[in-house]
């Protein structure tokens, strides 16, 4: 578990995990994740996380502002900076994120990288996509279709 701090609460789309280091978020856990039972330990970044998730989820908030920190290659940021420029209910492809990094011909790195993603919704993979269709998700491709759908219905 990442973080010193976290905490665990009922969203649209079921319990949610948020964990701290105090300073910014460090992961989020998907309703389809295994996680221990753990005390609950929120502290004023998890409190911040899930307000802005709430309003997210609820057409609220295009763009989150909590803090986050995860460790990753160049490579791996560049592509989480990226995904997190990418407008409010639109998609990209493995290829367009690529493209737009400056690095053509590694797609599948991209997919990679947003696998390796440990702060879902925050940093929006969902809405990097494969060229052929919907693609997976850490959270399963029926929340990826899920959040797509709540960002279409608001944007």
């Amino acid at each position: 578990m990442q973080g010193e701090h976290i905490h665990t609460y009922m969203t649209a789309i079921g319990m949610v995990s948020i964990c701290s280091d105090g300073h910014s978020v460090t992961a989020v856990y998907l309703p389809c994740e295994n996680l221990p039972a753990m005390e609950d330990r929120e502290d004023d970044i998890t409190s911040q996380a899930s307000e802005e998730i709430d309003e997210y989820l609820s057409g609220r908030r295009k763009k989150f502002d909590v803090p986050v920190y995860q460790d990753g290659t160049e490579f791996q940021m560049d592509v989480w900076d990226a995904v997190c420029a990418m407008p409010y209910g639109k998609t990209a492809t493995y290829g367009e994120i690529a493209e737009t990094i400056g690095r053509p011909g590694a797609s599948r790195a991209v997919g990679t990288a947003c696998g390796l993603n440990r702060i879902p919704l925050i940093i929006p993979c969902h809405r990097v996509v494969p060229k052929d269709g919907t693609g997976n998700y850490a959270g399963g491709r029926a929340l990826k279709i899920r959040l797509l759908t709540i960002e279409k219905e608001y944007r």
